[in-house]
């Protein structure tokens, strides 16, 4: 990684677990980046919160299957967190790896993150790009990953990285 990336906080599983949370989140780096690799145990979307809060959120995303590309856009702000791969589910023990970016994460504005997703799903595979908003000011200080059912597997690793002078 480049020299302005500084790793904050790894966590790998050592037993199945029902979300992935980082907090206490400091405010020394321009943006974040948050990098998820693993599995699910039950066929399952992925998807975060931003301080423990579940409005108000949106997202405009772009997935493909191999067989399926579509499009989609909630900016309703109504939503519990935000989809990581929303439409297609990954299916039980499937691998994944999603990448999350957060920009001037701590600065007075909306906060803005693009992830992206890719998965395993038995040879077939999916990828997903989300361009999301979390309609806060408020600077973020926490991240909690969650899989809509079942637990994230054994060995499931999450890093969350501060990004300098981005």
């Amino acid at each position: 990684m480049a020299a302005t990336y500084e790793p904050i906080a790894t966590t790998t599983l050592g037993s199945a677990a029902a979300s992935i949370d980082f907090t206490s989140i400091g405010s020394g780096f321009t943006d974040l980046r948050l990098v998820l690799a693993g599995s699910t145990s039950a066929s399952t979307y992925l998807y975060f919160t931003i301080n423990n809060t579940t409005t108000p959120y949106s997202y405009t995303y772009l997935y493909g299957t191999g067989a399926v590309a579509n499009s989609k856009r909630n900016t309703s702000g109504g939503l519990t967190g935000i989809f990581i791969n929303d439409e297609v589910a990954t299916g039980v023990s499937d691998r994944f790896l999603a990448e999350l970016n957060f920009f001037s994460y701590a600065g007075s504005t909306y906060k803005t993150s693009l992830s992206k997703y890719s998965g395993d799903r038995n040879g077939s595979g999916q990828v997903q790009l989300n361009v999301n908003l979390w309609g806060s000011t408020s600077a973020i200080t926490q991240i909690t990953l969650y899989p809509s059912s079942g637990n994230f597997e054994t060995g499931t690793t999450a890093t969350l990285f501060g990004i300098l002078k981005a």
